[in-house]
């Protein structure tokens, strides 16, 4: 079972060199290459839009400063979304 996306991501495309270390390291896939170059030349990362965990790997082994930023829903939000979905975990205290 997949689990539950539960974050998005946001790339500067102005500040992302291209490298695809984010690509190569997301764990649920949600990032890719973009087919286009850049106004610097190069293929900047880009999110899918979908799956994104929040794990923030793709921030940790970014080498450029600000070219990422992940957002994690709230674990109230998440809560509650897992009970929609029929979750049975706890809730953490």
């Amino acid at each position: 079972m997949p689990a539950t996306p539960t974050g998005k991501v946001l790339i500067h495309a102005e500040e992302c060199k291209g490298c695809g270390l984010c690509v190569d390291s997301c764990p649920p896939k949600c990032l890719f290459l973009a087919p286009e170059l850049s106004a610097y030349g190069v293929h900047p990362a880009l999110y899918t839009g979908r799956d994104c965990t929040g794990c923030g790997i793709c921030f940790y082994c970014c080498p450029e400063p600000g070219a990422i930023v992940v957002y994690r829903r709230a674990a109230a939000a998440r809560a509650a979304a897992d009970r929609r979905q029929g979750g049975s975990h706890a809730t953490a205290l």
